[in-house]
């Protein structure tokens, strides 16, 4: 049954795909991060029946130039060192082939392409699905598993090359995204919401980091207590995240579409279920649909059992559909969660976009 609201009618069908050719490339098969999450979600998509109802469209490479938007040379430089060996270890937690280069730049590119094809209304909405992520990539560094910070590059040429004056990132990664937060920190053009564990990797993300200088008020973290699932999460959204949105006025949401906040993952500590993760992509869409002529995009971050990964993402390929929330395959969680209510009322007294 379609859920189409009346404003999008004519559009709610047109949700695009974008995939990265080259992700099979970048492959540590004893890592969490690894080829088979892609596999998966392309079985959990088949077996869905939606895959005919996606719109593709190609992704291409990111260029040198939309890469440095957001990342010092140093970083690039790194990074095409590493194409000369077969296996590269960054840090304890992050790897390159010699093919992995590619597979960053056509990933970064397939979110410029998804954020140009909404923003140019092409298509109503869409969802990369790519890998390797792209969250923890700092300005001057690769870690956490990334390499390039993909939804910050696509939300740069966004400001910069497609003229919009205000974009809002939503972070619902288990993890902190340092990397997203740190090249937009001081830059008041770009929201960077967060919902993360803490205390987890990377350690940031507290509640008093909310930007500098003219990005000051266009920071916002909710680091969670373990166990936090359906719930609470939609009691943040409902009073925190929504509200602080609705004051941005984002001419366009982009969202780090993490799923290791799910209740099953093997390195997450929250406990959001199926039906969780599509209900807050559902108050995104739509939120999205009132304040941003419907413009959303979806960008894969990390999401490591693979059976929850596949799932979720079906399910969030549903909500940009506009169908109804299907039953949950894998249920809830079943955990007691925590009390969030001291967590909301300290960032309603003290974020600027909620006081």
């Amino acid at each position: 049954m379609s859920r189409c609201r009346s404003a999008l009618t004519s559009k709610c069908m047109t949700t695009a795909i974008i995939t990265n050719p080259a992700q099979a490339a970048h492959d540590e098969p004893r890592h969490v991060e690894r080829a088979a999450r892609m596999r998966a979600i392309e079985r959990a998509l088949d077996t869905s029946g939606l895959r005919p109802t996606l719109t593709p469209i190609a992704a291409r490479h990111a260029t040198e130039a939309e890469i440095r938007a957001v990342h010092h040379p140093r970083l690039i430089e790194m990074l095409n060192l590493s194409t000369a060996q077969e296996r590269l270890w960054i840090d304890s937690d992050t790897y390159t082939t010699s093919e992995s280069l590619i597979a960053a730049k056509l990933g970064a590119g397939a979110a410029i392409e998804a954020v140009q094809a909404v923003v140019r209304q092409r298509v109503q909405n869409a969802f990369v699905l790519t890998r390797p992520p792209g969250h923890h990539a700092t300005i001057t560094r690769s870690m956490g598993f990334c390499l390039i910070n993909n939804i910050a590059i696509a939300a740069r040429y966004a400001t910069q090359t497609l003229g919009l004056a205000r974009v809002a990132i939503v972070d619902y990664d288990v993890h902190h995204g340092n990397g997203t937060q740190d090249i937009f920190y001081d830059d008041p053009r770009v929201l960077f919401c967060s919902t993360h564990a803490a205390p987890l990797y990377p350690g940031t993300g507290t509640e008093h980091e909310i930007g500098n200088g003219p990005g000051h008020g266009t920071t916002l973290n909710l680091p969670l207590p373990y166990n936090t699932g359906d719930q609470g999460f939609a009691q943040l959204y409902d009073q925190i995240v929504i509200p602080a949105l609705r004051r941005f006025q984002p001419e366009l949401i982009l969202i780090s579409a993490g799923y290791d906040a799910h209740w099953n993952d093997p390195i997450g500590p929250l406990s959001l279920s199926v039906s969780g993760y599509a209900a807050l992509t559902s108050r995104l869409y739509d939120l999205a649909a009132e304040i941003c002529d419907g413009r959303i995009a979806l960008i894969l971050e990390g999401g490591y059992n693979e059976e929850a990964l596949g799932a979720c993402v079906v399910a969030c390929f549903g909500v940009l559909l506009g169908r109804a929330i299907e039953p949950d395959p894998l249920g809830p969680a079943g955990t007691r969660e925590p009390n969030l209510q001291a967590l909301i009322e300290r960032t309603r007294r003290q974020h600027p976009l909620l006081v």
